[in-house]
């Protein structure tokens, strides 16, 4: 199954009072990368966490949030009582000084640093805000999943239906490049016989002959249109993979630009060009959607 790179997955969950949330987003990157948001009293379960995206997912952006949402006032934070004491008192001391009127705000004083402390959970509840933590992460990543999936199905449509018009291209090409020899043979006779007319002078046949070859060598397709046709199959067959096919896609698209580049500079006929310029753009509408699958 082709998957793409975006998605995004989100699942929640309590234990003895404490909610928590998980938020996943991913956007395309060539390589995995993660970033995690995690509150201060659960950063121990960072490692955790990494360990389990990158278990689950192997490229793209993963943006992960961790809030909590409801929490008991001792459960994960302390009050550094000495120094709120100590700050309530100078605030006192000023406020007396120079004569303001008012009362002391508590309330904002907390949101101070070093007055509201993260507290460390002991060793029973550590384990299980692990197990919770872990598991609404792994909801949330089954949910990611779902939605890359769905958007992996309709690229993978998509990249096929490109395929097959490059087919259609490639099919013309061959037919044509069959004609485009005799036809350049005949309008170099006629040429030449033009120009010999006048001097009464008859062409050489095996001349002819001759530089028909030439250009027949110079201009032979034949291995640039095999190779491709042999990359679209490959292609094709990456997009039924079960494993990760994006890096290997996006190989092959280069690979197929490449053939497709050297038909264009071998080929001397205006037919065959126009269809080589149909396939380039298709190609790179391929390129571009690769960018987003896993």
């Amino acid at each position: 199954m082709l998957y793409s790179m975006t998605g995004f997955g989100a699942a929640e969950g309590d234990i003895k009072g404490l909610s928590c949330a998980v938020e996943i987003k991913t956007v395309n990157n060539r390589y995995l990368k993660t970033n995690l948001k995690i509150p201060e009293p659960v950063a121990f379960l960072e490692e955790d966490i990494e360990k389990l995206l990158r278990s689950n997912l192997s490229r793209g952006t993963i943006n992960f949030v961790l809030r909590l949402k409801e929490a008991p006032t001792n459960a994960l934070f302390d009050i550094d009582e000495p120094a709120l004491q100590a700050l309530m008192e100078r605030l006192s001391r000023l406020k007396f000084s120079a004569g303001i009127n008012g009362t002391i705000d508590i309330a904002s004083l907390l949101t101070l640093p070093g007055i509201m402390r993260p507290t460390t959970p002991d060793k029973q509840m550590s384990e299980q805000l692990r197990a919770m933590v872990l598991r609404i992460s792994q909801e949330a990543i089954e949910k990611l999943k779902q939605m890359r999936a769905a958007e992996g199905s309709s690229l993978k449509s998509d990249l096929s239906n490109h395929c097959d018009a490059i087919h259609e291209d490639l099919a013309r090409i061959r037919s044509r490049s069959g004609i485009v020899m005799k036809e350049y043979a005949d309008r170099l006779k006629q040429r030449v016989d033009e120009l010999l007319a006048e001097a009464k002078l008859k062409l050489d046949e095996q001349t002819l002959a001759r530089e028909v070859a030439v250009l027949a060598e110079r201009s032979d397709i034949s291995e640039e249109t095999a190779r491709l046709d042999s990359h679209l199959q490959q292609f094709s067959q990456s997009l039924k993979a079960d494993d990760q096919a994006g890096r290997r896609l996006e190989f092959i698209s280069q690979e197929m630009l490449r053939e497709a580049n050297t038909i264009a500079s071998k080929a001397s006929d205006a037919e065959i060009i126009r269809s080589v310029v149909d396939m380039k753009c298709r190609i790179d509408r391929i390129k571009e959607q690769i960018q987003n699958v896993e």
